[in-house]
């Protein structure tokens, strides 16, 4: 019975993933983008026929598996575009540290503003980070691992629908500065939204989603530790 279930709630997803993707293409608008659109109808879909959440990841569970293989895909692009990571590597390097400084500063002064209690503190800093390294951040330093992973899912999904209109008025348009903006601020969401522009943006948002992960998870912990 689970695996019919689970098969049920799989072939759900991938059907209105796929409608909304349709509708995204004939009108590409922020507030259609696809992954939004179709989190908004499961949501929606589930609440009202008050299906819990447990019963829906017997099928979702799949979908999530299968992050990592996609991940480990976006190294077909990093081998094409590697000259020319080689070529920007200092420019790669300064945009991938501002945007993890900035994204750490934004978030520290966001938690101190808010006044919120270290356990919800520990778990909105990860926001900028891929979601398995985020729930182990969360983990360690006392926060919510899966309320760490709504919220990076959160981000992502603002990053992908808000970043290429505040690019667009920025006049940030080489390949560089979009895959590296989307990378380090939006992750696994934004990798997706830098393939629709072209390989090269897909390549440097690739490699700046990775490495700005690597330091979150090599930084942060020891900051969440001493200034919360």
């Amino acid at each position: 019975m689970n695996s019919w279930t689970g098969f049920f709630f799989i072939l759900i997803t991938c059907l209105v993933f796929i409608a909304m993707r349709h509708i995204y293409i004939r009108f590409p608008l922020p507030i259609f983008n696809p992954v939004a659109t179709t989190t908004l109808l499961i949501i929606i879909g589930l609440l009202l026929t008050e299906i819990s959440y447990d019963t829906y990841m017997l099928g979702g569970w799949w979908i999530q598996e299968l992050l990592g293989p996609a991940v480990v895909a976006l190294a077909y692009p990093l081998y094409h575009q590697r000259a020319k990571i080689i070529r920007y590597r200092l420019p790669l390097i300064a945009g991938l540290l501002s945007g993890v400084v900035v994204g750490m500063v934004t978030g520290f002064i966001y938690v101190k503003v808010a006044d919120l209690p270290s356990i919800y503190s520990a778990s909105f800093l990860p926001k900028s980070v891929t979601s398995p390294i985020a729930m182990e951040i969360a983990g360690l330093t006392g926060g919510i691992p899966s309320l760490a992973a709504a919220l990076v899912i959160l981000s992502g999904i603002f990053g992908a629908m808000f970043g290429p209109v505040l690019m667009k008025l920025l006049g940030i348009t080489h390949y560089l500065g979009v895959g590296v903006g989307l990378g380090c601020a939006a992750h696994g969401i934004g990798t997706a939204k830098a393939m629709e522009y072209g390989e090269e943006e897909a390549a440097f948002s690739s490699i700046s989603m990775t490495l700005s992960a690597l330091l979150y998870a090599i930084v942060l912990p020891v900051a969440i530790h001493y200034l919360l």
